[in-house]
């Protein structure tokens, strides 16, 4: 947790308790329904949580934006962004059921209001976004495939509407066709050793009606 308040110092008393929360619901959960390794389960804050707040390091959610979460497995990055915007609205998509039962739990255990899971492939979620989020769930050509026509026209935010995308290693071929990108490595926000190779990648997406 310290972690945690250590790059977010704001955090009210209501977030400070769900954050707290998390580790215990992931521990209970993922003894019944594996979505996190042993290794990473005992790292939660720093792995999973910390990892998925990158995203707010480069983008501030504002309110009545919608967010989808592709292939969200556990509830990553969704989860904790929901904590911390708790008035931008998540949609969290997963192909997998019992991933999606493990989110629906944590979320009621932790009272999160803003936050709905759909077990199901992000190209039959009929609605659109500001923007789409996920922890490399495939490569961007890929992905970009998946979630065509999902971006919404109407821009509130400085960062154009489109991707925000947690990704680690060399992305320079995977992003050379993309010359709008823009690739924020979280080693400038954090200083830990896991963040060395990781980042975030904006890619701006053209509304498709």
């Amino acid at each position: 947790m310290k972690l945690i308040t250590t790059y977010f110092p704001d955090l009210n008393e209501e977030q400070l308790q769900q954050f707290q929360k998390l580790e215990s619901l992931y521990k209970d959960w993922n003894l019944k329904i594996n979505v996190v390794s042993r290794k990473d389960i005992d790292e939660l804050y720093l792995r999973h949580v910390l990892h998925s707040l990158g995203i707010a390091k480069v983008m501030s959610f504002k309110p009545n934006a919608k967010v989808l979460d592709v292939g969200t497995g556990g509830g990553f990055p969704g989860i904790p962004l929901a904590i911390l915007f708790p008035e931008t609205q998540f949609h969290l998509v997963d192909s997998i059921a019992k991933k999606i039962k493990v989110v629906n739990e944590v979320v009621d255990g932790l009272g999160l209001v803003n936050v709905k899971a759909s077990h199901e492939r992000v190209e039959n979620i009929p609605d659109q976004f500001d923007f789409i989020i996920s922890r490399a769930v495939a490569i961007m050509p890929t992905f970009v495939h998946w979630v065509k026509g999902k971006i919404a026209k109407q821009q509130k935010h400085e960062l154009k509407n489109g991707i925000l995308y947690l990704k680690g290693g060399d992305l320079t071929e995977e992003l050379s066709t993309y010359k709008t990108a823009t690739i924020y490595n979280l080693k400038d926000y954090y200083n830990e050793d896991f963040f060395d190779t990781k980042k975030v990648v904006h890619l701006p997406l053209k509304y498709r009606g």
